[in-house]
C-alpha cells in the first residue's frame, strides 16, 4: 500500500491530524528509528490534538464572546479589586460547571465584570464545555422573537443545553412582566443542567427588590444564589486606568 493510498483513506475518514503527522514521519528518516508503538502513539496524539483544536475553535465561534482579549492570564489580581487568585484558579478547573453552580459577579461600571466573565467562559471552552455570551437585553429580545415565531419552547431548550451561559448587565433597566417571566424560565430550565454567570452593577442584596414580583423573585433568587460563587469587584474603572497609561 502506498502513502498516497493511505492519505486518501485518511482524508475519507476525516483524520486530518493523523494524515499530517504521517506525512511528517514519511519525510523525516529519523522517525524510522523509533519503535512502531511510539510512531503510532504520535500519530494518534496528533489526531487527538487536531480534533481538540477544532472543537475549541467551534465552541469559541458559538460562544460569541465580545472581548477577544478576555483570558485568565490577563487578569490583574489584587485584593483591592476584589479578585482573589485562589478563587479564580479554583473556577478555572470548570468543576463548578460540572456541579451546576453559578457565578455572580458584581461591581461598579468599568471594573472588569464582563472581562472576567468572558475570561471564565474562554477557560471553560478550553476545558471542553460549551459557552454563550448574552447581554440580558439581547437574550430577552431573542426569546420575544422566538415566542412570536412559535419556537419559544425550542429556544428555552437550546439555552438549557449550553454548559455555561453568561448573562451580562443584569439589572441595568427595569424588566417588564413578560421579560421577568422569560428570564425566570431561562434560569429555571438551566437549574441543575448548566451553570450561569451573571454580572451586575447592583449588589446581590438588591436583586430581589429590582425583580419586583415577590413570588418570581423568591424563586429566581433561590435558583441563582444556591451554592453560587460570588465575586464582588471593587476599585477604579479599568477603562479609566487603561486610558491614563
Amino acid at each position: 500500500m502506498t502513502l498516497s493510498t493511505l492519505t486518501q483513506q485518511l482524508d475519507a475518514l476525516g483524520f486530518g491530524g493523523f494524515k499530517a503527522a504521517l506525512q511528517r514521519q514519511s519525510d523525516d528518516a529519523n522517525y524510522a528509528q523509533l519503535p512502531f508503538e511510539e510512531r503510532l502513539y504520535q500519530l494518534l496524539e496528533a489526531e487527538q490534538n487536531e480534533r481538540t483544536n477544532k472543537k475549541i475553535k467551534r465552541l469559541l465561534s458559538l460562544a460569541k464572546l465580545k472581548d477577544a482579549q478576555a483570558a485568565l492570564d490577563r487578569i490583574e489580581y489584587s485584593s483591592a479589586r476584589g479578585i482573589e487568585r485562589s478563587q479564580i484558579l479554583a473556577l478555572a478547573s470548570g468543576e463548578y460547571i460540572a456541579k451546576g453552580q453559578n457565578v455572580l459577579i458584581t461591581g461598579a461600571t468599568g471594573v472588569g465584570k464582563s472581562f472576567l466573565a468572558q475570561a471564565l467562559a474562554r477557560q471553560a471552552i478550553f476545558e471542553g464545555y460549551s459557552a454563550k455570551y448574552y447581554r440580558v437585553a439581547r437574550i430577552l429580545e431573542e426569546i420575544k422573537i422566538a415566542r412570536l415565531e412559535g419556537s419559544y419552547t425550542k429556544a428555552l431548550q437550546k439555552l438549557s443545553r449550553i454548559h455555561l451561559l453568561i448573562l451580562d448587565d443584569f439589572g441595568v433597566t427595569p424588566l417588564k412582566a413578560d421579560e421577568l417571566n422569560d428570564l425566570f424560565e431561562v434560569i429555571e430550565e438551566r437549574t441543575l443542567s448548566g451553570s450561569t454567570i451573571v454580572t451586575a452593577q447592583l449588589p446581590v442584596k438588591d436583586w430581589h427588590s429590582y425583580l419586583g414580583n415577590a413570588t418570581i423573585a423568591d424563586a429566581m433568587m433561590d435558583r441563582l444564589i444556591y451554592s453560587a460563587h460570588r465575586i464582588e469587584m471593587k476599585g477604579e474603572s479599568m477603562r479609566k486606568v487603561m486610558a491614563q497609561k
